[in-house]
């Protein structure tokens, strides 16, 4: 009775009672076969991807289940659950099958933010459709169609609802702050970023959902999604990795350990390790190439994607000519220890 993922959470339910959102502070990658035979014996569920919106009848037997399987904070959750009115669901995934509704996609997300799945560790084909604009706000998620109504009854109780933000995503520290990370604006990194131990996304940088990071990094510009940055590497200020989600193809982008992206640089084909590209330049994969051997006389002209994803190379603008060269690079990078260490 294998089961791909299981989560525990509360949500947050519209008018029409339809799910919006969905948190799960202890969700389980490949549940062992106990928990889902006791789990499913509860809220009766034989088999395949659903969620439960469970009864306050079902909290004590899940809660005793959890207990006994070591997941602490799904057990305190349902504990506690009594003395509240909020909605809690259980969604049981059989399969990794394409997200089906809000808490299916939201567990998911919650998968890749807990780092129990890498991007594209997960189907999540057609979430852009399952998910819709939610207003993010100092009370909760709101409906949108509900805002203005909630704003009146706000404002006549003597209190003013700040709309954070309104997006289908939500960022990812009011779901979920994994160890060992730091962040300086948390509305730039999107619930469903992986962001690995040690890494520091600063102020101006962005994560998107389905993208991160897989150990020490410094984030200092732009990571789209479905792109994943080795350990080690440094995405400069302003800088760009192109993701595949507006652009239609079909190759997946990403650097490898002990890269750097120059500030205001951008990255449009895979790098491997050890790779620079200097300040300001724009990697696409259609861009000409000048390539040079050590002592800097021309070898080829390429185009780009004819490099993508191979290591130790170094990019840059000739200062003279405005030609786009590469040569090996023999030196990787370091990040600065002191940044990372108190994470």
């Amino acid at each position: 009775m294998s089961y791909y993922a299981i989560g525990l959470g509360t949500a947050t339910r519209n008018k029409e009672e339809k799910i919006i959102e969905t948190w799960y502070p202890q969700p389980q990658l490949n549940p062992g076969d106990a928990l889902i035979q006791s789990v499913n014996a509860i809220v009766k569920h034989d088999s395949g991807n659903a969620v439960h919106v469970l009864e306050p009848a079902q909290y004590k037997a899940l809660a005793d289940v959890f207990d006994a399987e070591g997941l602490n904070l799904n057990a305190t959750l349902l504990n506690h659950a009594k003395d509240s009115e909020q909605t809690l669901v259980l969604t049981l995934l059989e399969t990794d099958a394409a997200p089906a509704n809000v808490a299916e996609g939201f567990l998911k997300l919650h998968l890749l933010s807990h780092r129990l799945v890498k991007p594209h560790g997960t189907n999540l084909d057609g979430i852009f459709s399952i998910l819709h604009n939610i207003a993010w706000t100092s009370e909760g998620p709101i409906d949108l169609p509900e805002l203005p109504q909630r704003q009146i009854e706000a404002r006549l109780a003597g209190r003013v609802i700040e709309v954070n933000c309104i997006d289908k995503f939500p960022k990812m520290a009011d779901y979920v702050v994994p160890s060992g990370i730091r962040i300086g604006d948390t509305a730039r990194v999107r619930l469903g970023a992986h962001l690995g131990e040690g890494t520091t996304v600063m102020h101006e940088g962005f994560v998107n959902f389905n993208a991160g990071t897989d150990g020490v990094s410094m984030v200092e510009g732009r990571i789209s999604a479905g792109v994943m940055v080795g350990n080690g590497s440094d995405v400069g200020g302003g800088a760009s990795i192109m993701g595949t989600l507006s652009g239609g193809g079909k190759v997946v982008v990403s650097m490898g350990e002990n890269c750097l992206l120059g500030a205001n640089a951008g990255a449009g084909i895979p790098l491997g390790d050890r790779c620079t590209i200097e300040a300001g330049l724009y990697i696409t994969a259609g861009t000409k190439v000048t390539m040079l051997d050590s002592n800097k006389d021309v070898i080829k002209v390429v185009k780009a994607r004819e490099l993508a994803g191979l290591s130790d190379l170094l990019f840059w603008r000739n200062a003279v000519s405005g030609r786009i060269e590469c040569l090996t690079n023999k030196s990787a990078i370091e990040l600065n220890s002191e940044l990372h260490s108190h994470n």
